[in-house]
């Protein structure tokens, strides 16, 4: 049977769906979904089972959560905000309920940084390379991160000459899925075996583009590899969104590029969230934290979680 954890998420999954209606039909009293949804209060034992059989008309089962969604934040063109895409995403789908992993595969280790990891002793690369479990380190009690630093630089082409170099992320994170609701892979600004590694893992991408021509020529390329990915190795692979970042909303160039990159890749989701360009950004990279602990009342927090609600329910 339901418990509240799993319908809370549930329900913040399905943002469209009325409360009230599935109240009526499970014959309990108004408001207690949207107490429950604000962390008001607890939904009374007594009412799960009518919950239990409400929810289920509207797609819920119990293998909704059994694994969790690996998502690769991609793109092989450096400063697009990958990295402050998967920082602040995890740290939202944290606090919307979920246990998130954020897996570091950039040799920058700018990721592990944010949280104050510099040189780990145990990384991602090594467990790629030997049979080891993947680090993990508890950043909050819903939030874990896989850390590296500049040693997978270093042994990157001994990766890449391993058998089954491609499989090998893939393989060490099924031992982990069933622990998580969402794995969230940081990539490195390139299209070499640690970005072969991300997607042959994940089951979406989510490209970050800064809508400017530097940033956009070479695109055709990114979505060329994930194609390929997906018709040699990992079929279930596909584009999850394309989310347009460090954008100024009142240049008419970022306003036609964005038009443009929409009319171009119709056939793929774009977000709605859109992430501009302030200087909160900037501060939190500085200050090496998230948007949540360095300023949760500013509108680059609100953006990223709104993308944060996007992805939960695209």
């Amino acid at each position: 049977m339901i418990n509240q954890e799993k319908l809370v998420r549930f329900l913040r999954s399905k943002p469209a769906l009325n409360l009230s209606q599935i109240e009526k039909e499970a014959g309990i009293p108004s408001k207690t979904l949207h107490k429950a949804l604000s962390d008001q209060k607890d939904i009374p034992a007594k009412h799960l089972p009518a919950l239990d059989e409400a929810v289920r008309k509207y797609g819920y089962s119990e293998a909704l959560f059994d694994k969790a969604k690996v998502i690769s934040i991609v793109n092989h063109k450096g400063g697009v905000g990958k990295t402050t895409t998967t920082i602040n995403v995890g740290k939202a789908l944290s606090l919307l309920g979920n246990r998130v992993l954020l897996v570091d595969m950039d040799s920058q280790g700018n990721l592990s940084q944010c949280f104050g990891i510099h040189s780990p002793d145990e990384q991602v690369i090594d467990a790629l390379l030997t049979g080891t479990d993947l680090p993990m380190v508890e950043i909050s009690p819903s939030l874990f991160l896989s850390p590296s630093d500049i040693r997978m630089a270093y042994r990157e082409s001994e990766l890449a000459n391993s058998i089954g170099a491609d499989r090998r992320l893939a393989l060490k994170l099924e031992d982990e899925r069933d622990k998580f609701d969402y794995i969230l892979i940081d990539c490195p600004p390139s299209l070499g075996i640690c970005t072969t590694c991300s997607l042959v893992a994940s089951n979406y991408c989510v490209v970050p583009i800064q809508p400017e021509a530097s940033a956009y020529h070479g695109v055709e390329s990114l979505f060329n590899r994930i194609a390929e990915v997906r018709k040699y190795i990992n079929p279930t692979l596909s584009v999850k969104g394309i989310v347009f970042t460090m954008v100024h909303k009142n240049q008419s160039i970022h306003k036609s590029m964005m038009t443009h990159i929409r009319d171009t890749y119709r056939n793929f989701p774009i977000y709605e969230a859109i992430i501009e360009v302030s200087t909160v950004i900037k501060q939190s990279q500085v200050a090496k934290e998230d948007l949540y602990t360095y300023s949760n009342k500013s509108v680059s927090w609100q953006q990223y979680h709104h993308l944060a609600t996007e992805i939960m329910t695209i």
